[in-house]
């Protein structure tokens, strides 16, 4: 892969959430939450920390419980790489209100950026497709990231895949809360359920 003109990757998450509406955001562990939170808190944001490989999954189960509401995961590749067998879940499942957007920067971030499988023979979005996604997209322009954006807004057609090349720029972290029972009562409340 050229390393020349690669999506910046808050750019990314700020324009995948631009126009949310009523969008359940999961955020990958590490550094896609960190964008998440970045491009604007908010009460349908659940970040993920230390679940590595969970996201995806995370993402899966809320989609089929609520299955009219638009469901997007942000996940770096590594974590999409760890939680791999989660594609051939959602193939079988078929939820039509998922999206899973991969931010690939061919690194693994959070452990000193050693270069990830995606570099060399890992094509996610093949491994996507053989798993029964069938909307599954390399993305390699901000066009295509508006595009990605706009199909999350539609929960009968999905569900969708797209792996962003982002470049590998390190960024100021911005942490959300850690506080795993916050996170889970506040999306909860703002869907209308009791605090657990």
């Amino acid at each position: 892969m050229s390393k020349a003109n690669l999506l910046d990757r808050r750019q990314v998450v700020s324009t995948l959430l631009a126009n949310r509406k009523n969008v359940v955001a999961i955020g990958g562990l590490g550094a896609s939450t960190n964008d998440m939170c970045a491009a604007g808190d908010h009460a349908r944001n659940f970040y993920l920390w230390g679940g590595m490989g969970g996201a995806a999954m995370i993402g899966l189960g809320l989609a089929l419980a609520q299955p009219k509401l638009p469901v997007l995961v942000i996940t770096g590749d590594g974590e999409m790489l760890m939680g791999m067998g989660s594609l051939a879940t959602i193939g079988l499942q078929k939820p039509a209100n998922l999206s899973i957007a991969v931010l690939d920067n061919e690194a693994y971030g959070e452990t000193g950026g050693q270069t990830s499988h995606t570099s060399a023979a890992a094509d996610l979005v093949g491994i996507a497709r053989a798993c029964g996604i069938n909307d599954s997209r390399a993305v390699t322009t901000m066009a295509e990231v508006e595009a990605f954006a706009k199909a999350v807004h539609d929960v009968s057609a999905g569900p969708r895949f797209a792996n962003v090349k982002i470049d590998s720029a390190g960024l100021e972290r911005i942490l959300p809360t850690r506080d795993g029972t916050y996170i889970v009562n506040r999306i909860r409340a703002d869907l209308g359920f009791q605090p657990i």
